[in-house]
């Protein structure tokens, strides 16, 4: 006795189980919302005209749905969508630029040797964590304002200008330059 036939009648079998399990009532159309709120007032007639074009006549499983006109396509815009700018950003608001920030360095967290160079706005402060007093050097100190407190250096930028500030770290000085706008 071969067993190929009894094979096909289970595969023909599936396939029909799986038919009927999708009959034909097993997926309901999405209901159609009624055209949104405009600017005038709709009149009376128009009213009862919709919500007659609304109601079931069909099988409740398959309400059959009409639309009384169809919709308007979306107004086009009388005004360009954003403002052009004709001044250029202020410097504090660039992208290469921080503003007046303050910019924490744990010393013990950081790589500083990939920290090359900074820019802030006048005001900002780098505040170096995790060093001893008086290891911090500035090549322009009228430029800035130094605290030392606690194991924390802020170096506060009082004015524009490029200052090189130069941290000791594992027995070698880095030097990191800070341009101030």
């Amino acid at each position: 006795m071969s067993r190929a036939p009894f094979g096909r009648f289970v595969v023909v079998l599936a396939a029909a189980v799986g038919v009927a399990a999708c009959g034909a009532d097993a997926v309901s159309p999405l209901p159609v919302q009624p055209p949104g709120p405009t600017r005038s007032t709709p009149s009376p007639s128009a009213i009862s005209t919709i919500s007659a074009s609304l109601a079931p006549t069909g099988s409740p499983s398959r309400p059959t749905l009409t639309s009384a006109r169809p919709a308007a396509p979306p107004p086009a815009p009388t005004r360009p969508r954003g403002t052009p700018r004709t001044t250029p950003p202020p410097a504090d608001a660039t992208p290469a630029c921080q503003g007046a920030v303050r910019y924490d360095l744990p010393l013990a967290d950081t790589e500083i040797e990939l920290l090359k160079s900074l820019c802030f706005a006048t005001g900002a402060v780098l505040r170096i964590q995790g060093i001893g007093p008086g290891l911090v050097t500035v090549d322009r100190p009228e430029l800035v304002s130094v605290h030392y407190e606690a194991g924390v250096v802020d170096v506060r930028f009082v004015r524009p200008g490029t200052v090189a500030v130069t941290i000791p770290k594992d027995g070698r000085e880095h030097t990191v330059t800070v341009v101030v706008r």
